[in-house]
């Protein structure tokens, strides 16, 4: 099995400006994420960025790194732009590494490739087990719900599934959080796909949740779903994540 890796890379971020580039012991975000990247097995890993700061810097640990359009809308738009500019064969399996996660495990890159390859499905991507009943309340973690063969039936940022004795008392305390499973931001596609995703029109349900995954089960596509082999980390979005991160790297946490 071979697959290929792409780090799309804005510069531009309302909570944490250029964090790409913030400093993270000594490196730039960016390249943590490289290294986390090239440890799964990838048979290369990409930047892809829109600014020529992290463009350059990027440039200081690989010569793979590509500049890319800054009007694109989506992640997906780039990372077309991406497999035309590689000229990737329509069968090629590629990875989607979100930019902001330097704990990132190489393990659940290599999965989420390997579910892929192992399916007929166009897409996959990883969960994790819901781990208190806040979160599963929480309407920014993602809550997914799979079929017996494990392809997605839905994404919601609500509580699905809805556990009807226990959610209609109002009593939190009772929600049973082992049958939750929160959506995990990583994806594999067939590059051909992710073409594909992009001449499909935008589902009512996409906008309602603001999930662009949602376009893909409107349309009647699989994307198939595998509870993640390691721990996952949250990415960085504000200063506070990233003191987090460099306790952890630290070793502090």
């Amino acid at each position: 099995m071979e697959f290929v890796v792409v780090i799309p890379a804005r510069y531009a971020s309302s909570r944490l400006p250029g964090k790409p580039l913030a400093d993270i012991s000594g490196k730039p975000m960016i390249q943590r994420v490289y290294e986390q990247a090239i440890q799964s097995g990838a048979a290369a890993v990409y930047i892809a960025t829109d600014h020529s700061a992290v463009f350059e810097a990027a440039q200081n640990f690989t010569d793979n790194v590509l500049m890319t359009r800054e009007d694109h809308q989506s992640g997906t738009e780039r990372l077309a732009e991406v497999v035309e500019q590689l000229e990737l064969n329509e069968q090629t399996l590629v990875v989607n590494v979100q930019g902001d996660e330097p704990l990132l495990e190489p393990d659940n890159i290599a999965q989420v490739a390997a579910l892929l390859h192992h399916s007929d499905a166009p897409m996959a991507t990883l969960c994790v087990d819901v781990e208190d009943v806040e979160e599963v309340l929480n309407p920014n973690a993602v809550k997914v719900v799979s079929d017996i063969q494990d392809n997605a039936l839905y994404f919601s940022r609500s509580s699905i599934p809805f556990q009807r004795d226990s959610m209609l008392t109002l009593d939190k305390n009772s929600i049973p959080v082992s049958h939750f499973k929160r959506h995990v931001g990583i994806y594999a596609y067939r590059a051909g796909f992710i073409q594909t995703y992009l001449s499909l029109s935008v589902s009512p349900l996409e906008v309602q949740e603001s999930l662009e995954q949602l376009r893909v089960l409107y349309h009647g596509y699989k994307i198939k779903v595998a509870k993640a082999a390691k721990p996952v980390h949250a990415g960085v979005d504000t200063p506070e994540d990233l003191a987090r991160v460099q306790e952890i790297l630290n070793g502090k946490v």
